[in-house]
């Protein structure tokens, strides 16, 4: 570009700069004459000044010129190929300082044009997702241009298996914006045995609306990039083997142990009810089972007991002749009779949400209660915690989370004695839901405990 030239006063260079145009990543040139009309030798300085003073440089940055000489400076302009050059006209000044007039400084302005430029930059994480029915995908999307887009998504498939959802389905963006853009892909129909399958797809991002044609440096069409889905089946393939190996399992328990366990088991049933012979000596020389005597006279008794002692007959008060024994077998004899018995005590504890509850049973009167089992049940699925004491023995504490049903044995019972109790005290936390599907106002347990009550008093 030739300038054209311009006089000007004692001891200032004539200066001219026509309008450049150039493109980010390409390099243009203009050239300034500066003429020394003074009757010294002077010297002049060059700097750039603006925003293309970054990627703007003079040559010569300094001149010398005899009187009524003059020299060519060249401008060159070079801006990188970057969003932050954006596109439009941005203002070029070019200041001319002289060494032995420095008051007569001069600025001239111009007006450079920066040529737009697009380029998208898109990546896709993960490339490859597993799933039974849909997965998910992020798209990372930046404007490397210099010029503000906006950009829209697409998603292809060779067949059509598969579909896709992005959010936004698009997005504007300034130079040098980056965005993420959420993909979903979903497939139609499951896969219920067998190995994984693949499906390959392609994830593209352009401009849309009106585009300028591309610069011949600029590629054309974008390569889109390439992902997969991998649809996994919902029952593995050692689910398989594991139902075969139930099924053989269950036909050989049809068709080989069951017939053998009821023939076992009729086998001995038949053995039971078979009659047995009677050992010898269980019967008298006379034909009299042992326990009777003969003997005479009459003997009646009255009377009410619990339990019988061995060989004194039933318990309770009578009279009789002497000599102990009535003609017809029965015990005459003053005399007491007590018994042990089994016993089994069920404690209902009912409580509301916060609430801490006990339950008891106390032991009679002349008694000890021998414990030697304890079951637990919490039906409903409460949460909280449970303490068992036996009179002043803390047993065991519990969480009511962790159990529905739980029971304790001992070989070596627990003696409680007389008066004391068997408390069951509960705090609850959180009732649960029972099975009628419905969560239950306040906790519900229920502990049964077994064992033996025996009496201390004759």
């Amino acid at each position: 570009m030739t300038p054209s030239a311009a006089s000007s006063s004692p001891g200032a260079p004539g200066l001219d700069i026509p309008e450049v145009v150039v493109a980010p990543g390409d390099i243009a040139t203009t050239t300034v004459t500066v003429r020394n009309d003074s009757d010294i030798v002077e010297a002049y300085s060059l700097e750039i000044v603006g925003d293309c003073a970054a990627w703007t440089t003079v040559e010569p940055a300094r001149v010398s010129l005899y009187p009524g000489t003059s020299e060519t400076v060249t401008l060159r302009l070079e801006p990188p190929r970057s969003p932050e050059v954006r596109a439009g006209e941005v203002p070029l000044g070019v200041r001319v300082l002289p060494a032995e007039h420095p008051e007569s400084v001069r600025v001239l302005e111009t007006t450079v044009r920066i040529g737009a430029f697009h380029e998208l930059h898109s990546e896709l994480a993960p490339r490859r997702r597993r799933g039974w029915l849909r997965g998910r995908y992020r798209l990372a999307v930046r404007n490397q241009g210099n010029t503000p887009v906006r950009v829209g998504f697409t998603a292809g498939q060779a067949g059509e298996e598969l579909a896709f959802a992005f959010t936004p389905a698009e997005h504007p963006l300034e130079p040098g914006e980056s965005a993420e853009i959420g993909l979903r892909v979903r497939t139609g129909k499951p896969v219920w045995f067998g190995a994984p399958v693949v499906w390959p797809f392609t994830v593209d991002a352009a401009e849309t609306g009106e585009q300028d044609a591309p610069r011949p440096d600029e590629p054309a069409v974008r390569t889109p990039l390439d992902a997969e889905f991998v649809q996994i089946p919902i029952f593995p393939k050692w689910l398989l083997a594991l139902l075969a190996a139930l099924l053989a399992l269950l036909l050989a328990w049809f068709m080989l142990v069951r017939p053998a366990v009821r023939s076992a088991a009729k086998e001995a049933a038949t053995e039971a009810v078979q009659p047995r012979p009677t050992p010898a000596g269980e019967q008298g020389a006379d034909g009299q089972t042992p326990g009777t005597a003969p003997g005479t006279g009459t003997g009646t008794g009255t009377g009410t007991g619990k339990g019988t002692a061995p060989g004194a007959g039933s318990g309770g008060q009578g009279t009789g002749g002497p000599g102990g024994a009535g003609g017809d077998g029965t015990s005459v004899g003053n005399g007491t009779g007590v018994g042990d018995g089994q016993i089994s005590q069920t404690i209902d504890v009912q409580s509301t949400r916060g609430q801490t509850k006990p339950g008891t049973y106390p032991v009679p009167e002349d008694s000890v209660f021998e414990v030697t089992d304890i079951v637990i049940a919490n039906f409903q699925g409460d949460e909280g915690l449970m303490t068992i004491t036996f009179g002043d023995r803390k047993i065991t504490t519990i969480a009511l989370e962790t159990f529905r049903n739980q029971d304790y044995h001992w070989v070596t019972p627990i003696k409680i004695p007389e008066n004391d109790t068997v408390t069951v005290e509960v705090t609850c936390e959180k009732p649960g839901t029972p099975a009628t599907g419905r969560q239950a106002q306040g906790c519900h347990e229920v502990v049964n405990v077994s064992g033996t009550l025996r009496r201390t008093a004759q």
